[in-house]
Formats: C-alpha cells, sequence, structure tokens
C-alpha cells in the first residue's frame, strides 16, 4: 500500500461510519453537549465560554452611517476578544418594525468583502431583516492569516490545535451577542448564511450555537473522503476545516444542527466541493431529519456551473429565512434575486470602518500565536509528581493526538525472511505489519559471541533512510559490540517511502484522518518493538531506541508511550515542535495533533525520567529543562552527552 491509497482509505472510513446509522432524538439529546464539547475542541474553542452570561457584553463602535431608501448602514466594528478586532456593516429596514428577525452573514475569500457581498445584505434589509455582514481576519480591513499551513507552511497550526475556522466561529458568535443587544433584532430569530469559506462558517457556527434558529451555507459542503481522495482539498483555505482529533465528517455537525432548518445550496461543477459528496451529506442527514419528524426542515439546492451562487440559490436562500425566521411563504418570483446595478452600490471606501488607520494595539494580526493557548512547562517536585503528571499526559495524548491508533492491533505477523552471517554478526531480515496493509522491514543484527547468551540487549536505529537497512548507519561505529541492533524502515522510509513533492497534500489529508506523517510513524515505532519483543533472544527489558532528526520525534514519543526502555539516544533532536515548515511541505514533518496543548519535546524528554536519556552531539539549548529535572530528581536517571557511541559502551553497560 503506498501513504495516499492509505489516506485515502482512512478518509473513506469516516465518511461511510459518520452517521452511518440515524440516531434518535433521545440520544441525540443524551449525547449533544458531549459531541458539541468535542467540536468546539476540534475548533480550538474549549477555553472560550459557550455560556453567554459568561461573556462580557459586546461593545460595537459605529464609525460613520449610510442612509438610503429603505435601508440604513452602519458602520462598525467590535473586539471579540481584548484587541481581535472584527470589522462588519450593520444593514437596518426602513421604516423600522419594534424588532426584526436577523441575518448574521458571513464572507466567502472575496477582496473589499462588504462591498463584494453587498448586494445580498441589502436585499435582506429591503425583505425586512437586520443584517450584520462582518468580515473575516484574512480578508477583513485588518488582516490576519487564513494560509498559514496553505501558504506559509505553519503546520505547527496542527500541533497548536489551531484553526482559523475557531476564530471566525467565535467572531461570529460574538456577532450573534451583538445582534441579542440591539433593540432592532427579534432575540429568538436569527439565521446564518454565507458563500464558500462563509458557507463552511455558517455550518459551524450553527452547529456551536443554538441560538442560530435556520442556517443555509453555500457552496461550502464535501465530505473528508471527497477532500482526500478527489484531491480537492488542495484547492481549500485553512479556514474549511477543524483539526480532525475525533475524525469526524460534516454530517457529525449537520447532527449538532438538527432539527433546526437547514438549507444546503451547491453546485454542480464546483471545483473544491464535489457534488456528489453534498448529495451524501444530504442524503444521511434527511434521513436525521425524518427521524426527528421534520423532513421539511431541511432542503438541498443544487445550481448549474461553478462555485459560485445562481438566481436559483439566492431566492431559495431568501425563501428560506422569510419561512423559518419571518413565517411567511412567498414564491420566487415575488422574492426576486439581488441588484448590483453600478448605481445602487456603495463603493469600498464609503463602506469602510477604519477610515484613517487601523488601531495600533491590534491582535488580528498574530491571533494565530495565541488564540490557542500552547502548554507552560510541568512543575514537577519529584518522582510522585513525574509518575502522576506522565501517566496524565499519556492519557490525554491517546485521547487527542493518537486517538487514530487503530483500536484492536492486527495481527504482527513477524517473519524472519532471510538469515545471514558475516565476521562476528548474524543479521535476520524481519517482515512485520504494523497496520492493516503495510509491511515494514528491519534488519536484526545479532552479535555471535554472545549467542550462548539467554538474552541479549538491542538498541532499535530509527533507519534516516533506505541504506541504513543493509549499510546500517555511521553513528553506530563502534557501538558496545556486546549488544544487539536493528535497523527499521517506519512508514515514509525505504521501500514505503513518498516523494517530498507529494508531502505538502499528505500532511494536509492527513490531518483530516485524525492523524499526522509523525503520528503514523510513531505507531510504527512502537509497534516495531512490539515485533522485536516476540524474538526469543532479545531482553526484553534492555531495549533502547536511537532517533536522529525527524526521527528524534518519533523515538521521544514512542519512548514515553511505551515506557521502560534501556535508554533513549538522540541525535540532532528538533527544538520544539512549535517551529514553521517549509512552505511546499518539504523536510521534516513533526506535527502531531493538539501535542502542544499539553507538551513538547523537551518536556516529553525531562518525563522519561529515570530512563537514561543520551544526547550524541550538541543539543538544542530549549532541552535544558529536561537535563535539569533529570538533575534535580537524580539517579537511577541520569543524562550523557557523547561525541560518538563509542564512548557509550560504559553507558550502556551501566544501563544493562
Amino acid at each position: 500500500m503506498n501513504i495516499f491509497a492509505y489516506l485515502c482509505r482512512e478518509a473513506r472510513k469516516i465518511t461511510d461510519n459518520s452517521l452511518k446509522e440515524p440516531m434518535d432524538f433521545e440520544e441525540l439529546s443524551k449525547t449533544r453537549n458531549e459531541r458539541l464539547r468535542s467540536f468546539l475542541e476540534m475548533l480550538g474553542l474549549e477555553a472560550y465560554s459557550m455560556k453567554t452570561d459568561e461573556r462580557p457584553p459586546v461593545e460595537a463602535k459605529e464609525t460613520g452611517t449610510i442612509e438610503r431608501n429603505g435601508y440604513k448602514i452602519e458602520k462598525l466594528f467590535f473586539e471579540s476578544l481584548p484587541k481581535l478586532y472584527v470589522t462588519g456593516n450593520l444593514y437596518i429596514p426602513r421604516p423600522r418594525e419594534s424588532s426584526s428577525p436577523a441575518i448574521l452573514y458571513l464572507c466567502g475569500h472575496s477582496q473589499n468583502q462588504k462591498h463584494h457581498y453587498q448586494a445580498h445584505a441589502r436585499k435582506f434589509a429591503e425583505l425586512g431583516f437586520v443584517v450584520l455582514l462582518i468580515e473575516t481576519i484574512q480578508r477583513g480591513e485588518i488582516r490576519g492569516h487564513h494560509h498559514g499551513v496553505y501558504h506559509y507552511g505553519f503546520f505547527q497550526w496542527y500541533s497548536r490545535g489551531y484553526t482559523p475556522a475557531g476564530v471566525e466561529v467565535w467572531n461570529a458568535i460574538r456577532a450573534i451577542d451583538l445582534l441579542h443587544s440591539r433593540k432592532e433584532v427579534e432575540p429568538g430569530k436569527i439565521g446564518v448564511t454565507g458563500i464558500s469559506g462563509g458557507g463552511a462558517i455558517s455550518w459551524y457556527t450553527g452547529a456551536a450555537d443554538e441560538r442560530v434558529k435556520a442556517i443555509a451555507p453555500v457552496c461550502g459542503t464535501a465530505t473528508i473522503a471527497s477532500h482526500v481522495c478527489k484531491h480537492t482539498i488542495e484547492g481549500h483555505c485553512d479556514c474549511m476545516f477543524w483539526i480532525n482529533t475525533h475524525m469526524w465528517d460534516l454530517t457529525d455537525v449537520g447532527a449538532l444542527i438538527a432539527p433546526r432548518p437547514l438549507l444546503i445550496a451547491s453546485a454542480l461543477r464546483d471545483w473544491i466541493f464535489d457534488i456528489d459528496s453534498v448529495r451524501l451529506i444530504y442524503g444521511k442527514l434527511k434521513r436525521l431529519y425524518e427521524a426527528f419528524g421534520v423532513p421539511e426542515n431541511i432542503a438541498l439546492v443544487e445550481t448549474p456551473g461553478g462555485h459560485s451562487y445562481h438566481t436559483i440559490s439566492r431566492r431559495r436562500i431568501f425563501q428560506w429565512f422569510l419561512k423559518h425566521l419571518k413565517g411567511i411563504e412567498a414564491s420566487l418570483e415575488e422574492i426576486g434575486d439581488i441588484d448590483e446595478s453600478p448605481e445602487v452600490q456603495e463603493s469600498p471606501e464609503a463602506l469602510r470602518v477604519f477610515q484613517a488607520s487601523i488601531p495600533k494595539d491590534e491582535k488580528v494580526t498574530t491571533v494565530h500565536e495565541w488564540f490557542v493557548r500552547k502548554v507552560e512547562p510541568p512543575e514537577i517536585e519529584g518522582p510522585k509528581d513525574l509518575e502522576a503528571h506522565r501517566k496524565r499526559l499519556v492519557k490525554t495524548l491517546l485521547e487527542k493526538t493518537f486517538a487514530a491508533f487503530p483500536r484492536k492491533p492486527c495481527d504482527l505477523d513477524v517473519e524472519i525472511e532471510l538469515v545471514q552471517e558475516s565476521g562476528k554478526w548474524l543479521g535476520y531480515l524481519v517482515g512485520f505489519t504494523p497496520e492493516e496493509g503495510w509491511r515494514l522491514h528491519m534488519h536484526v543484527l545479532k552479535p555471535i559471541d554472545e549467542r550462548g547468551s539467554s538474552t541479549l540487549p538491542l538498541l532499535l536505529f530509527l533507519a534516516r533512510n533506505a541504506r541504513n537497512l543493509y549499510f546500517g548507519d555511521g553513528l553506530l561505529a563502534n557501538f558496545g559490540a556486546s549488544w544487539a541492533r536493528a535497523f527499521v524502515e517506519l512508514r515514509g522510509i525505504g521501500e514505503t517511502s513518498w516523494g517530498q513533492d507529494i508531502q505538502w497534500l499528505l500532511r494536509r489529508a492527513a490531518m483530516l484522518t485524525g492523524r499526522t506523517l509523525a503520528s503514523i510513524k510513531v505507531y510504527d515505532c512502537l509497534r516495531a518493538i512490539e515485533a522485536l519483543s516476540s524474538l526469543g533472544w532479545i531482553d526484553k527489558e534492555r531495549i533502547a531506541l536511537m532517533g536522529c532528526g525527524e526521527g528524534a520525534v518519533t523515538a521521544l514519543y514512542a519512548a514515553l508511550l511505551k515506557g521502560g526502555l534501556a535508554s533513549v539516544i538522540l541525535y540532532d533532536p528538533p527544538p520544539t515542535q512549535d517551529a514553521p515548515s517549509n512552505p511546499d511541505g518539504t523536510g521534516m514533518a513533526i506535527e502531531m495533533l493538539n501535542c502542544l496543548k499539553y507538551t513538547d519535546l523537551p518536556y516529553v524528554a525531562g518525563l522519561l525520567w529515570p530512563t537514561p536519556l543520551v544526547f550524541l552531539g550538541p543539543r538544542p539549548q530549549t532541552y535544558q529543562w529536561a537535563e535539569e529535572l533529570y538533575k534535580r530528581l537524580g539517579p537511577p536517571g541520569f543524562v550523557a552527552h557523547l561525541k560518538d557511541l563509542s564512548q557509550g559502551i560504559l553507558c550502556c553497560d551501566k544501563i544493562g
């Protein structure tokens, strides 16, 4: 199996298993809070209160008004969090009723968003809705980043558990808070709609906030399987996706919306949203709405052409909100369409909120650095503290970072495929199956002089390249001759390797399937240790592990999860997982979902105590924390610094 076929297989599993059997009303009600917590966590919102009485009021500041026949436009901004500015236009119908239903319009990825989408807001206002159109952090008046991973190589966003979708949903929730505070708005009748990125955030906001009473996402619907297997992920901004920790599909998001009215509008030839997957999602959710007894509360509108609105979708959306928020049944002919004629359009300058300059204290530009809080170093006073913290961390990582590990490991099917002898060594080519569909190999060398011993200690070396399997690695030159050694090819090395030219796609696709290339290798490493332990002549209590560069990350996490290794040897370990990658996805792929919410590489290293920790060559300064922890806790744990492993004979003998 190749890596892309594997990710497609796992993506299809997610899509196939999502809402496989419609849940009944009672089950949905019982599990909604738990499912909502999971979704908010995948958006990076778990630290933000979803209870309206726990949030401070939104204080919008008006910077100007535009009076027009039939409506007024207020130009305003608010802070969804301190210094996180959101700009928008509020359309208020004239003459105004005592209060009116409201629409929150969420923008797609167009430039000059308030200008580009104004005809939609104006039409809603003409139909009697108060409309708040808010801009995104990427294309608003203050520019943040949506394309961190997509354009800039910010793959550490996955490690942080950060997605710009989380910020956009939070801004939308706070915009709803603002609408609730306005005397012009009837609070119990708020709808959400938008196209493309705005369509996706319409889904997510409707799922996250029950105050939304009707939702109409446009060109923002597709399955995980279609995104991965049909490559549509390649055209998508990072804001289109949650961090898929719990391996959800969009139908799981839709289940949080049900039974509230949901109109899905999609184009037949959308280049980034496959219509077959739209129909699949609609079909599954339709059965769910039928189980609720309200099949009329969900509809699908298909329009000709590509990724865009159509007069059909626009009119149906206006009709949908009139029915579900105003109780008005109107024909499409009566409703009409938007008017984009130049004479009724406001200029971008006229709609601009900050006329002179943007606030100097803004934190929009850097929101990706602080919106999801990175973990602080753990406070470890003694061995009991360390043991308790390590136990909690391992449990958390298995749930939040390595949840995609197979729940029922497949048969390892360990087989010695070749036996060799050369000089003082016996060699074994060992094949094993870490996960269904994959066959990996390692070359195990056993010192002949020690073959009379009942068991031997072994150093497991994570191969850096395909040559390691046959030729070994120069880093192990003169390493203790009484130790066996094994060179293992994890996925991505040797016969299962993939080209760097596809790695950008693989890294993004892997996240959608609930894993990363790095977490896959951690699983392979754990299974390699298990395979070696099945060989009767290897001392299970004296297996050391060595990783270099990217492999050092694998070694650290595998050692943490496995526990009880004889030693961990690191050569050129990365200083942190909170570092950008190459924009094209090449180079080290060391991100792991959410890990930086809970730990980082130097903290993992420190938590390995009392396992001896060996740095081969220079180590990054960040590991000073781990070394100081080892010194504070003392024996039997120790840290060694070696120029080469010929110095490590004594170290290994101490371990043994």
